[in-house]
This record gives structure tokens, C-alpha cells and sequence, in this order.
């Protein structure tokens, strides 16, 4: 059952090819992308020449081993109505820049009854422009999914038709020469069947940007935290209280840690530390004495303000999940995914 509040969050309901899935999201974001990315330095910047070879290199790879994902960046660039080269290189932004702005924050509680939470950080001026795509492709697995005008769906947060919930933060990994865009992979991951499934799909596809993935599993109730970048990989089960504030905690690799990503960081792990374990109190925080978990200012130092949070919890029967836009302790979305259904 979906219920839906009063809120600036849209959701937009998408069956198809997908060439089809990805035409759809373009026309759903193309005025945002024409009046508010476009005009940017970011989108002038990525869109650069200067990055032409390594996004031919990303193109091919792309193409050969994900034609699917490609058909959908082919519809999202006619949905669009812009260039495939300029929008693929949009999606292949942290590939090209290790700063471009995508903060977020996990957290991650396990136990008997796990919760999965998540603050989606982003441009401050796409607060009105994101929306909630539930698509079920032909012949590929159906998903909901946070989407940003302008991208493919899978590097925010998401819950698949097989019933893995996933949040996804940004690693600022530093030298990195991808092979494949991080966005495709973690497209990719809402098409597997299986919780492995992802986890093979990650670890063979790793030298990408980095990125982190909390995902909580209903098949097996497995909860896992994965880091990947640069060739590396690394996967553990969640054992204990934690928290993920968008820099990579186990992979050796050089990164920028900005000081939001370092401060919530450490006001996470001291909520944790003191015994606050309720997932959205910690998402909405700001009392702390350096940057805030929770990001409304206009000045904030990474260009980045909280766009929507989640909370995912696994229960004896399905997943809950509620919906937040911007602070506020009422969801605009709530919906139970029972066991078996694909409701």
C-alpha cells in the first residue's frame, strides 16, 4: 500500500523498453536539467572536451557490457532532448571529477529488527526537481528508486523487486582512471536477482569512482556495507550500530574528506557511542559543533543541502520504508513490500 503526503518529492510511475524507461525520465527532468544543470560550470565542466578520450574509453566499456543501461542513457538523452555524449558524461561525473557534489549519509542499525537509514545530499538548487521513479522494465527486474533530474536511477537510494533496500554514498577517491562510470554499476546492481548477485557485479566491476552501499536483504536478512573504487573492494556484514558520512573507512586509497563528510562522521559515531540508535533522529541532527548531519544551509562548504531522507525497515513479514522531504518527522511516502509480493 502507498500512501503519499503533502510534499515537493513527485513519483512517476514508468513501464517500458528501456530505451523507453530512460526517455521517460528525461522528458520527467528536462526542464530542471535545461534551466538549472545546463547553465552550470559543474555540467560546462564535465561536459568539457578535455575529458573526451576518457569518456570514449567509458562509452565502449558501457556499451559492450551493459547495453541495456546504455539503451537507457540513449532514451534519457532524448527525453531530454540533449547530446548522448553530454549526458552519459553527466553520468559519468564522479568518474571525471572526484569532488562533484553527492555528500549523503547511512546509518546503519542491525539487530532483530534492522533498520536501514539515509540522508540524499545534493545540489541545494534541485530541492523542487527530484522525484520517486517506481519502473518496472521489460524483461528486467521492477525498482523504486530517488532520482535526480538528469540521471539514471541506482546511486541514491532504491528498493528492488526481489527486496534488497540500498543507500548509496559518495568515496572522493583521488587518481582514479575508471574503466566503467560508478553510476552504471550501481544501475546495474537494481537489475541482479540476488543479494550475491550484487556483490559479484561489484567486486568484478570495481575499478570505477568509488562509491559505499549499505544493503539490506529480506531473502536472507543479510546486512552488508560495501566500499569499491579503483580496483578495490571491500565487504562486511553489520554486526554492530554504524554510521557512513560519504569518505571510504576501509579502502587504502588516497581521498578527499571534506570537512562536512569528517564532521559527520564523528557526530554520528557520538550519537551511536551515547546510545541514540533511532535512525531519523540521527538523519535530522544539527547539534553539532562543527557541520551538521543534517544540511539545510545555503552556504554549506560542499554546495550540498539534504534533498530527502529514508528509513528502511526489515520486519517478520516484508520491508517498511518511509519518506521524508527535508526535515520534517512526517514521511510523504510510507509503504510495506510484503514477503512474496511485489506491491
Amino acid at each position: 500500500m502507498l500512501n503519499k503526503k503533502e510534499g515537493r518529492i513527485d513519483w512517476l510511475s514508468i513501464q517500458g523498453t528501456p530505451f523507453e524507461v530512460g526517455q521517460a525520465l528525461g522528458k520527467k527532468g528536462k526542464d530542471a536539467v535545461h534551466t538549472l544543470l545546463v547553465p552550470s560550470s559543474d555540467w560546462a565542466f564535465i561536459t568539457d572536451k578535455r575529458h573526451q578520450k576518457h569518456v570514449e574509453r567509458l562509452t565502449q566499456n558501457t556499451q559492450d557490457q551493459f547495453p541495456t543501461i546504455w539503451a537507457e542513457l540513449e532514451g534519457l538523452a532524448a527525453g531530454l532532448d540533449l547530446p548522448i555524449n553530454d549526458v552519459f558524461a553527466w553520468n559519468c561525473r564522479g568518474d571525471l571529477f572526484a569532488l562533484a557534489p553527492d555528500g549523503c549519509t547511512s546509518v546503519q542499525l542491525p539487530g532483530d529488527t534492522p533498520v536501514l537509514g539515509h540522508n540524499e545530499d545534493g545540489y541545494p538548487f534541485l530541492k523542487e526537481s527530484c522525484f520517486i521513479a517506481e519502473v518496472a522494465p521489460v524483461g528486467q527486474n521492477a525498482f523504486w528508486a530517488f532520482c535526480y533530474p538528469g540521471s539514471i536511477p541506482g546511486h541514491t537510494f532504491a528498493l528492488t523487486q526481489n527486496r534488497l533496500a540500498m543507500t548509496v554514498n559518495n568515496l572522493r577517491l583521488l587518481g582514479v582512471e575508471a574503466d566503467l562510470p560508478r553510476m552504471v554499476i550501481s544501475r546495474a546492481v537494481l537489475q541482479q536477482s540476488t543479494l550475491q548477485d550484487v556483490l559479484d557485479l561489484i567486486q568484478n566491476n570495481c575499478n570505477s569512482a568509488g562509491f559505499h552501499f549499505s544493503l539490506l536483504d529480506q531473502v536472507t536478512g543479510a546486512f552488508k556495507s560495501v566500499e569499491f573504487g579503483a580496483g578495490q573492494y571491500h565487504c562486511h556484514d553489520l554486526q554492530t550500530p554504524g554510521l557512513h558520512a560519504n569518505h571510504a573507512l576501509h579502502l587504502d586509497i588516497a581521498q578527499r574528506i571534506t570537512d562536512s563528510s569528517g564532521d559527520r562522521q564523528t557526530r554520528g559515531d557520538a550519537l551511536l557511542a551515547n546510545g541514540c540508535f533511532e535512525a531519523l533522529s540521527i538523519l535530522q541532527d544539527k547539534q553539532a559543533t562543527g557541520l551538521p548531519i543534517y544540511r539545510d544551509t545555503p552556504d554549506d562548504p560542499d554546495n550540498e543541502n539534504t534533498l530527502a531522507s529514508v528509513i528502511f525497515t526489515l520486519g517478520p513479514d516484508g520491508i517498511d520504508w518511509m519518506i521524508y522531504d527535508q526535515q520534517s518527522t512526517t514521511p510523504v511516502y510510507t509503504r510495506h513490500s510484503q514477503i512474496g509480493k511485489t506491491g
